[in-house]
């Protein structure tokens, strides 16, 4: 991070100063309306904003509360060590966590020199984000839907380890210098950078750890990956083997937890891959098959049509090349 914009970050706020001079606890009136466990947005955000920023409050312990909004925490430099949900997490200097209205949150006294930015962070706000990233199955935009419909089904935190990961670390950094500096057009370019640093975020989710809630989602980011990586090819059988689970348990489980079967899985993303080549490539349909993993063209064609509404040649012409 820049220098100047970590200076400016680090500047003693009045709330700290009166820490400094005695005071041992937070100021709940800062933070809390009507409930004193529950960090209010109308509190922290100016009137009409979807999303605000704010140097984390040091040399104080924060005692359990949730929110009323999403929160993400980016640790620009030290560390800060929160207890979410009964698990100790250790924050430390490039990485993000994300959590949800539902999670509840402590907080141990920060240093002088641990600086975090909290991002305060309507729902609304993740709608464009959304667009961007698509409708594949992926555990951040699970989480934000959740968080959208007021849902509990996903883990309370998502913890990503990305310090070394410079993409992230310059959207985050243009992200805070944007919305600190109130710069014009910041709401559209705010919206644009979250879609951009959540596209760089499902490429490390293999970087990311979650409360024990997750443990479920632990798994399907295995399987997730698998797909990924093997739908040209790939099976439920293999799949299990390098999981080390039985078969028919992975299968109930997948389906448990998404609603549908493997194979549906494994379709979407041949399918989403193969409409993806024909917006953006000129390959003949029939190579396009065989690279989203279809030996057979004609079954190809049936089922592209059944999902898309045309043929694959129809829908180049009208959403590709």
């Amino acid at each position: 991070m820049k220098e100047e914009l970590l200076r400016e970050l680090k500047k003693i706020t009045p709330e700290e100063e009166r820490i400094l001079s005695g005071r041992t606890k937070i100021d709940k009136e800062i933070y809390m309306s009507e409930k004193w466990d529950v960090v209010d947005a109308g509190k922290l955000m100016d009137v009409g904003k979807l999303i605000q920023v704010r140097t984390h409050t040091r040399f104080v312990h924060f005692p359990k509360h949730t929110h009323n909004y999403i929160e993400v925490i980016y640790m620009c430099s030290g560390s800060t060590r929160h207890v979410i949900d009964g698990n100790d997490v250790a924050l430390m200097q490039g990485e993000l966590l994300f959590l949800n209205q539902t999670a509840v949150q402590e907080i141990y006294p920060a240093g002088e020199d641990d600086i975090a930015v909290n991002f305060i962070i309507l729902p609304e706000f993740f709608d464009y984000t959304l667009k961007m990233i698509g409708e594949e199955n992926n555990l951040l935009r699970d989480f934000v839907v959740d968080c959208l419909r007021g849902e509990n089904d996903s883990s309370g935190y998502m913890h990503f380890k990305v310090a070394d990961v410079l993409p992230v670390q310059n959207l985050l950094e243009n992200l805070i210098w944007s919305i600190w500096n109130r710069q014009p057009n910041r709401r559209s370019i705010n919206q644009a950078t979250m879609g951009l640093l959540f596209l760089q975020l499902m490429n490390h989710m293999d970087r990311m750890e979650m409360g024990t809630g997750g443990k479920q989602r632990r798994l399907m980011i295995d399987v997730l990956d698998y797909v990924e990586e093997h739908y040209r090819e790939g099976g439920l059988c293999e799949l299990a083997g390098l999981l080390h689970y039985d078969i028919s348990w992975l299968s109930r489980e997948i389906k448990k937890i998404t609603g549908r079967n493997f194979t549906e899985l494994l379709q979407e993303k041949r399918l989403n891959q193969a409409a993806y080549l024909l917006q953006h490539t000129s390959m003949p349909v029939m190579d396009i098959a065989a690279a989203a993993g279809y030996d057979n063209t004609s079954y190809f064609h049936r089922i592209f049509q059944k999902r898309y509404g045309l043929t694959p040649r129809k829908y180049r012409l009208k959403e590709g090349k």
